[in-house]
């Protein structure tokens, strides 16, 4: 037994000296040579303060911002890229949550919880204090409303989101709108947008900051990030740096 115990003592302890002298060391030349991607590739404004990583998507609302791509789980105000944890939807391309209750798609016949506006309404589910969904006595569900009636349509389907998209950036009808700009990435928290949906919201936020649109591209144009290697994804935009260049003009 003694011949077999002292190879298996010796070989345990070589590995995890091995193994952490390959963390230690990693994480150490990680800091010489890549400092700043070590440190989080965190964003500082002007005055020095940490405002964000360039790597992880955080929310701007106001009009006068770029806004970057929806979160599947939402942002969380306050919090650097937006909270603890992040996640994709999961999905398909015809899950009624994600496209809207289209007729024809998803319902045999016309939608009955259209409106006028929105042909495409999925209604949020009522709950109760405990968050628990509500049903009537038929154990149907029930659906909120609102004051005139109609019902209060989820703001996180892509169409609704497409609504929201054209209204905020005053585009027609036939302003095709960027999949990115409706849809969550994998993450959740992507950091960038695409240059056809940072065009698209740029004479917005020129008109906000009364800045001339020229200046803004010039922004756009600055922020705007290359394929990897060249030749892999597409050109983007990281919206934390351009929205911090803004606010230096």
């Amino acid at each position: 037994m003694r011949r077999q115990l002292v190879p298996a003592l010796v070989a345990i302890v070589l590995f995890t000296v091995l193994t952490l002298a390959y963390a230690v060391g990693t994480a150490a030349a990680s800091s010489v040579l890549f400092k700043h991607k070590a440190e989080g590739s965190l964003v500082k404004d002007a005055s020095g303060r940490v405002v964000g990583s360039s790597l992880i998507g955080q929310d701007f609302t106001k009009a006068k911002y770029f806004h970057p791509r929806p979160a599947a789980d939402g942002y969380v105000p306050g919090a650097v890229g937006g909270g603890t944890y992040s996640y994709g939807s999961n999905y398909g391309p015809t899950n009624p949550a994600l496209i809207g209750n289209q007729p024809g798609v998803n319902l045999d016949g016309p939608n009955p919880y259209a409106t006028k506006a929105d042909p495409y309404c999925v209604p949020v589910p009522s709950t109760d204090n405990d968050d628990n969904p509500i049903t009537d006595a038929k154990g149907n569900p029930v659906y909120d409303k609102n004051k005139d009636g109609s019902y209060v349509c989820d703001a996180n389907t892509v169409p609704e989101r497409v609504l929201a998209y054209r209204a905020e950036n005053h585009l027609g009808l036939d302003v095709p709108v960027p999949v990115d700009a409706v849809t969550a990435s994998g993450s959740g928290l992507d950091p960038a947008i695409t240059v056809a949906n940072a065009k698209l919201q740029a004479p917005r936020v020129a008109r906000a900051r009364h800045l001339p649109l020229r200046e803004v591209m010039r922004l756009v144009r600055q922020n705007t990030i290359g394929r990897a290697l060249a030749i892999l994804g597409e050109p983007a935009v990281n919206v934390l740096k351009l929205n911090l260049a803004l606010d230096k003009v």
